[in-house]
Order: C-alpha cells, then structure tokens, then sequence
C-alpha cells in the first residue's frame, strides 16, 4: 500500500541516530532538498565556524519552512516548532544505545580515515562529547522528545529499528509511473 508522499518531513533524534542518512535517502528518493538543522544553528566558515544569533536562527529556520517541500533534520528541540507545525510528518529516530554507540565509533573511525566529511573537525574531545549528548539524550532528551511531540498527532511516526524504517519507506515509494516522470 502507498499512501501519499510527504512533502514536509521533519527527523528528530539522538546523535548517531540515523537522521542525516535518511534525510539524504528521503531528498533522494522524493526530489526535495534537505537541511541540517546543525547548518542553521552555524554558519559555515574558516576557521571556525560562528554561531548564528537567535533571531537570525530563527529567520532562516522560517524561510525554509515556508517553502513548499524540504527534509529538515537534527536534534534540536526547543526552537524547531515552527517546522514540527509545517511538517506534514515528524519521523522520530529512536534506537537502542547500542546502535547508537556503534554508529558514534563507526562515524568517528570513518571521519578521522577521511572516509567521510564531518562539519566539525573529529576530534577526541568532539568524539567526547557525542557520548556525553548521547548519555544525556538516553536519560531525558527522547523523554522530552516524546512530550513535545505529542502536541502533533497524526503526525509522528517513532523509528526504532532498520526494519520498521524500511517498512515504512515502501510506504512512501511512488508509484512506477511517477519514478518514470521524475526520472525521465
């Protein structure tokens, strides 16, 4: 069965959660762009990059949520509403912390081989961190996740495994004629 493509997906979860991967998969698979709440918050620049001031933030977040179809992702929660308001669905990342761990030390071995790109330099002390941001997200982040959350029925799907993400992706596929016209 397909139900009806979205056109505004918003992803939450952990650190090593998934979120980046299924954006890309679901930008890829839909033809819309996808965000990184992450390049919201920061504005990419050398040295280092600089923090964007809250209004400016928050300015940008609007300009991409009253655009017609866009994949938003990150962990952020407390500033995001307007996109949890537009979004036609909020995916809800939420494994185990053992998958978490192995994706935090996978992502981290990839980046230092230079196997993958990070926006941030993958450093022990980042590499640090991310556990500290998963230890922290474990013990009350999905809990206030959660809460928020249920201020959007009818639109949250929860995530916890690869099996029910790829259940639930079938879903969404388009239809054979509509691939032909996207890709033709």
């Amino acid at each position: 069965m397909v139900t009806n493509i979205p056109n505004r997906i918003h992803i939450i979860g952990s650190v090593g959660s998934g979120k980046t991967t299924l954006a890309r998969t679901l930008s890829a698979q839909f033809h819309i762009p996808y965000y990184e709440l992450d390049n919201v918050v920061w504005e990419r620049a050398e040295p280092d990059d600089i923090r964007r001031s809250e209004a400016d933030r928050d300015a940008l977040l609007l300009s991409i949520v009253n655009t017609k179809c866009w994949v938003i992702e990150g962990a952020h929660l407390k500033w995001v509403s307007p996109s949890f308001r537009r979004a036609d669905l909020i995916v809800f990342l939420n494994p185990s912390y053992s998958t978490i761990t192995y994706r935090i030390i996978t992502r981290f071995i990839k980046q230092r081989l230079r196997l993958e790109q990070a926006h941030y330099t993958p450093t022990w002390d980042m590499f640090k961190k991310m556990f500290e941001w998963s230890t922290t997200y474990q013990r009350k982040g999905r809990y206030q996740i959660q809460d928020t959350l249920e201020d959007y029925p009818g639109k949250v799907v929860v995530v916890k495994d690869l099996k029910q993400l790829k259940q639930r992706l079938e879903q969404w596929r388009p239809p054979i004629e509509q691939q032909e016209r996207t890709s033709g």
